[in-house]
Parts: C-alpha cells; structure tokens; sequence
C-alpha cells in the first residue's frame, strides 16, 4: 500500500501530465525514493494510479536501469561497461573494485552498505572508466582512486 505522501507525490506529479501513463517513471522514482526499491506491491500500487497492467509497469521498471526491483544498498554503485570504459582498463579498474568489496555484479555487500550494478553508458566518455555512485559521477578511475574513494562511502 502507498503511503499518504507516496500518494500525494504521485498525483502532483500525474497533474503535469496529459495522460496517467506519462508519470509511470517519475511515479516508480518516487516510491523507490521512499523506500529504496520497488517491491511487487508497492508496483501494483503504482500501476493503479498511472492505469497500466502490472504487467506493463513492470516491463517499464525492468527496462531502466535506476529502478530497483529488489533491495539495494545504501549506495549504489553503476560501473559504466561502455567501449570507451573498457578500452581504458576498465576490466583491471573494476576487477580491483569487485575485490575490494568482495561482492560480484548485481550483488550487495554483507553489510547492506554497497550494491555494485552495471550500467550500459553513463555519457561519460571523455573520463573512462567511469562510475556513478548515489548520483555522483567519478571518472578516471584507478584501483588508488577506487580506494580513495571507497574509504569516504564507509
């Protein structure tokens, strides 16, 4: 069930739209902004306001890569797996950040605190390898700069 404020932060949002469908994305970020993911209730819940199918909501949330559809960590951290990425070592970048916290792609670490995801570009060419972490972008990465960083999220 969507809470009182979920509820009202929807519908100002489907207010400034022509048609309820047109919300569905900012209608996902919203619940996934209170609660950190977006379960299959919650996802009923939302299809209900915006007149879709679960179904159809749900091909919409599995199609974009910043909407959860399990629980994540406290920080998120999107590896761009682009061509420029990788032709600047990102296998020897992000093999280190695997390392380092010991968790695989798509995994969380043991303490909830990171969820490392892949992520097909993040437009950030000019500073590959690149990632993306709670929104903020860091590029030019190496496994020193990795771990520089690493130590300020902790």
């Amino acid at each position: 069930m969507l809470t009182d404020q979920e509820k009202n932060e929807i519908e100002a949002e489907l207010a400034q739209y022509g048609h309820k469908r047109a919300a569905c994305i900012e209608a996902l970020r919203i619940v996934q902004h209170h609660r950190g993911w977006v379960s299959d209730e919650a996802l009923v819940d939302v299809a209900e306001a915006v007149d879709m199918t679960p179904a159809e909501l749900d091909s919409v949330a599995t199609f974009y890569n910043l909407i959860y559809r399990k629980p994540v960590g406290k920080h998120v951290i999107h590896v761009c797996n682009s061509i420029s990425c990788w032709i600047m070592e990102q296998e020897v970048v992000f093999g280190h950040l695997r390392k380092r916290l010991d968790i695989d792609w798509g995994e969380t670490t043991a303490d909830g605190s990171c969820t490392l995801l892949p992520i097909p570009c993040l437009g950030a060419c000019d500073q590959a390898p690149a990632m993306l972490i709670d929104n903020e972008l860091h590029g030019n990465l190496t496994p020193q700069k990795l771990d520089e960083i690493l130590e300020k999220l902790r």
